[in-house]
């Protein structure tokens, strides 16, 4: 059964890409344009277009340390997208999120150009950009692509954490970033994973239900083969007594800092110890079963699951509008698990494969052993919509926010969850 009741959604618009505009948070949306990026790709920070929704709301713990990038015609190929998200820790995580947000996609897409040697034909070019065309492994995996993309991406990544140590204005030694990021190409998707946040794929099964699929594997400290490696090289993993559930990683020789995940750009205090900036690499073939990726920084995934995440998503009217649904979503169930705790920063940027919008009839997986759906019916019909007059009473509150009336309806078994 659900618990419904009115809530107040407090808008705020997204960080510029400017420092100081970003501290201005919360007073009035800051629109930005798409800009021009390497090899005629189409830069944006925010808002949405044919395929992307993307959205970063400020939590409750100080500045916005969240950050996200979508480069449309990466590479220079029609329908080519990279897709990445970035969560900042420490006193200067805004900043190196946003860093590594602006460096990263340009340092991969400069290491595939300049691989590419002068007179190459045009399947020799697209082999040195990952699209080679030699053999599939049972799994359908093109072995020869894959390879391709892991040095690149690799590389990429290594580049832009030893950036973060080479004298920029600020200081990465006790802070850093998470990253998850995709390159779609055609059918082909490739999935970087630095870090907590995750990146799930929606596809169909059996009787057309929509089915989460984990495209990423939290890196963090309860995973053996990452424990294993701070161990081996002199870091220490435990639970600190407050909070028992929550292994961290620690300095040999100091309680400090306590990170909760195993791979980051950054936290150079650690790097000596196991704390990694090398990506885990994976590739999937798409099909005409998948109908979006969502790429979210653990704000989201703290809170919501998969099944509920891809619900939501493939519930909302306009697919422009997903990905702020969505953080709204994860805003409200952050005030019901955790009354007592501050609401995370969240960034969100949903890939849609398909142009035309989902029918919403179609969302519900009837798995009677899934007890935390929520009950979105009573939230202005089978689709939602923000945007809609008729779902959400808009009105303007202090500093120009705008609060919206909703009622948001929750299993109540949302709480009890581990």
């Amino acid at each position: 059964m659900g618990a419904c009741c009115t809530t107040h959604i407090k808008y705020q618009g997204r960080h510029r890409a400017d420092d100081d505009l970003a501290e201005k948070e919360g007073k009035g949306h800051q629109q930005v344009l798409p800009t021009p990026g390497h090899n005629g790709a189409i830069v944006r920070l925010q808002g949405s277009s044919s395929f992307i929704s993307m959205y970063t709301r400020k939590g409750k713990k100080g500045i916005n340390q969240d950050a996200m990038t979508v480069w449309e015609n990466f590479m220079g190929e029609k329908k080519s997208f990279f897709c990445g998200v970035f969560d900042g820790h420490g006193p200067f995580g805004h900043k190196v999120s946003r860093h590594v947000r602006d460096t990263l996609p340009f340092k991969l897409s400069s290491i595939i150009k300049t691989s590419q040697p002068n007179g190459c034909t045009e399947n020799d070019a697209a082999a040195s950009a990952g699209q080679s065309y030699g053999k599939n492994d049972s799994n359908g995996v093109n072995e020869d692509r894959f390879s391709s993309w892991e040095a690149s991406l690799i590389r990429a990544f290594k580049e832009s954490d030893e950036e973060l140590n080479s004298g920029l204005s600020f200081n990465s030694y006790n802070s850093g970033s998470t990253a998850v990021t995709i390159v779609k190409q055609d059918e082909h998707l490739i999935i970087s994973n630095l870090g907590d946040s995750r990146a799930i794929l929606c596809t169909r099964g059996n009787k057309n239900r929509l089915i989460p699929i984990q495209l990423t594997v939290d890196l963090k400290p309860r995973l053996p083969d990452e424990a294993e490696r701070i161990e081996k090289c002199g870091g220490r993993v435990f639970a600190m007594d407050e909070e028992p559930h929550v292994l961290r990683v620690w300095a040999p020789d100091q309680d400090s800092p306590g990170l909760a995940m195993t791979r980051a750009f950054g936290d150079f205090c650690l790097k000596d110890y196991g704390l990694s900036s090398i990506p885990e690499v994976s590739y999937r073939r798409l099909t005409n079963n998948d109908e979006f990726v969502v790429l979210a920084t653990d704000g989201v995934w703290d809170v919501l699951t998969n099944k509920e995440v891809i619900t939501i998503v493939a519930s909302v009217k306009k697919q422009s509008t997903a990905a702020k649904v969505l953080v709204y979503y994860a805003v409200q169930a952050w005030k019901s698990r955790y009354p007592g705790s501050q609401v995370d920063d969240c960034a969100v940027i949903c890939l849609f494969l398909k142009e035309q919008p989902l029918v919403s009839k179609s969302v519900y997986d009837q798995d009677h052993n899934h007890n935390h759906d929520y009950d979105m019916s009573k939230c202005g019909g089978s689709q939602l919509d923000f945007a809609d007059s008729n779902i959400c009473g808009d009105k303007k509150a202090e500093e120009g926010e705008t609060v919206i009336n909703c009622d948001f309806t929750m299993d109540k078994s949302i709480e009890q969850r581990d």
